[in-house]
């Protein structure tokens, strides 16, 4: 009797259990591969410039990117369910690897908005992929707390990669830049082929492929909330560099590691919380200090400033996405996992693309610091219609 209940405990001790070893050879793999994106995201626009490109053609080129990934996130999110998980990961690998790569022999405009196009497939295969992975590896009871811990290896890239980048591009050239971004996705791809996945069943594959749908229906109050909050994404990685320069305010690099540190902070208490009290606990208080991140932005004064709102905005984006996207996860049934996901990260897409452009034009017409009051506009909509689903719920949601 003793031994069967020390076997019982071991067994539930070992079902609980996050760190895995594919648990962490996925969160290595994302790592490299989002330390080659971030190391593109504040580089890229220095190189339109550097091609000619004026304001509206750097938000084209960020939001050609982001639409290309949603369009083919649905795509990726059936491809997970009647392919199976490596299959999807390891195109969507490739396909970002060579892309990124091929910058390094761009001179046109024409050429990198192509070019942008084919990388924003490979980020929608490869990220909703890999999210859904490690959904598959983290125990249902721990999933809040779990995807905390997966988003961390995405926030340590951020806290290396813009940084980098920017340091890199004064000392190397563009080409070589994007040689050793697209070296970085070739580590995650070399990682990808050490993880076990999850099979895929054959009533779960015959599921997949009766039925082809765009969105996970379960998925899209989070969705809907996500896209108002990633909206301020878009001008903060596509114009905020900039900004900074046109105000003569320095550390623009440190800007992203603060952002990132105070983002893995948030992540280390705000996927427990959500685990004990829900996404009530966690999503008032982190859009917040988004918002105040965007006001401090629009006043921006100095170097400590952009500081402040570095951290406030870390703390506050780190607490709502790890939240909204296991809300998203939890309510899907266990066959339409990779559709949520990919209905959570198209929302993440839209809200990117959309603030990029969008913002392109604010910039020509208005100037840079009109896009973080639209940005903080765009987050209160977001919380007015949370609070609308609570009362409609019953404070559920």
């Amino acid at each position: 009797m003793a031994d069967n209940a020390q076997t019982q405990t071991k067994t539930a001790i070992n079902e609980d259990k996050i760190w895995t070893k594919d648990f962490a050879l996925i969160c290595m793999a994302n790592f490299f591969i989002f330390l080659g994106f971030q190391m593109t995201l504040p580089t890229i626009p220095l190189f339109v410039q550097e091609l000619g490109g004026s304001d509206q053609l750097i938000g084209l080129i960020t939001g050609i990117f982001t639409f290309s990934a949603l369009l083919f996130r649905p795509y990726a999110g059936h491809a997970l369910e009647s392919r199976g998980r490596q299959f999807v990961y390891m195109i969507g690998l490739g396909i970002f690897v060579l892309s990124v790569a091929s910058y390094s022999i761009i001179t046109s405009i024409g050429f990198l908005i192509v070019m942008r196009m084919v990388q924003g497939v490979g980020w929608g295969f490869s990220t909703t992929a890999t999210g859904t992975i490690a959904t598959d590896l983290i125990p249902p009871k721990r999933r809040g707390e779990g995807m905390g811990y997966f988003g961390l290896s995405g926030n340590l890239a951020l806290a290396f990669g813009p940084a980098l980048g920017l340091a890199l591009v004064d000392i190397i050239s563009f080409p070589q830049l994007f040689l050793i971004c697209g070296s970085l996705g070739f580590v995650s791809f070399l990682l990808s082929t050490r993880i076990r996945y999850k099979k895929i069943e054959a009533s779960q594959h015959k599921a997949a492929t009766i039925k082809f749908d765009i969105f996970e229906k379960s998925a899209i109050k989070p969705a809907i909330l996500l896209f108002f909050i990633t909206v301020t994404f878009g001008g903060i990685a596509s114009f905020l560099p900039l900004y900074a320069t046109q105000k003569g305010i320095e550390g623009i690099g440190i800007y992203f590691l603060f952002y990132a540190l105070f983002l893995m902070v948030s992540r280390s208490f705000a996927g427990r919380l959500y685990d004990a009290k829900g996404h009530i606990a966690v999503f008032l208080p982190g859009t917040l200090m988004i918002v105040t991140a965007m006001l401090l932005l629009v006043w921006l004064p100095n170097s400590l400033v952009l500081y402040i709102a570095a951290a406030f905005y870390g703390l506050g984006f780190g607490s709502v996405q790890p939240a909204l996207q296991a809300w998203a996860i939890n309510e899907a049934a266990a066959n339409r996992k990779g559709m949520a996901n990919a209905t959570f990260f198209a929302s993440f897409d839209l809200g990117v693309g959309v603030g990029a452009m969008t913002f392109g034009l604010i910039a020509a017409s208005f100037g840079y610091s009109f896009i973080y009051l639209v940005s903080a506009f765009s987050v209160i909509t977001s919380m007015v219609i949370y609070i609308g689903l609570l009362f409609k719920n019953g404070r559920t949601a």
